[in-house]
């Protein structure tokens, strides 16, 4: 015997509403999935954005310690030419070796330089 309610059986209800039950739990899991990998993705691309500043951090350093190392060499190769010239000769042979020009005149003063 079926009981019939409104003209359909009560056994089709159930079916019809256990359905409907495991089609909402199916939403309600996609959903759940969908926002779980939306934060994952969030989340990974803030690291990657620090990462990315702490990148950008270390290259304009590097930029400026280049902008430095260049004008030092240009400071090294103007000293070259210096030390190329007469007057540098003359330089260090008076103040290194004490030597004089034969028509120079040394004053020396009594106090000794330490």
């Amino acid at each position: 015997m079926r009981l019939m309610f409104y003209g359909v059986s009560i056994m089709a209800k159930r079916v019809e509403f256990r359905t409907k039950k495991s089609n909402h739990m199916g939403t309600v899991t996609v959903l759940v999935l969908v926002a779980m990998f939306c934060s994952v993705v969030f989340i990974k691309s803030v690291s990657l954005g620090n990462k990315r500043d702490e990148y950008n951090k270390k290259i304009e350093a590097l930029n400026a310690q280049i902008t430095e190392e260049e004008e030092r060499t240009k400071e090294l190769e103007e000293y070259e030419k210096y030390t190329k010239t007469v007057k540098y000769v003359e330089e260090v042979a008076k103040e290194k070796l004490g030597l004089v020009y034969e028509d120079e005149i040394v004053f020396e003063s009594g106090v000794e330089e330490e």
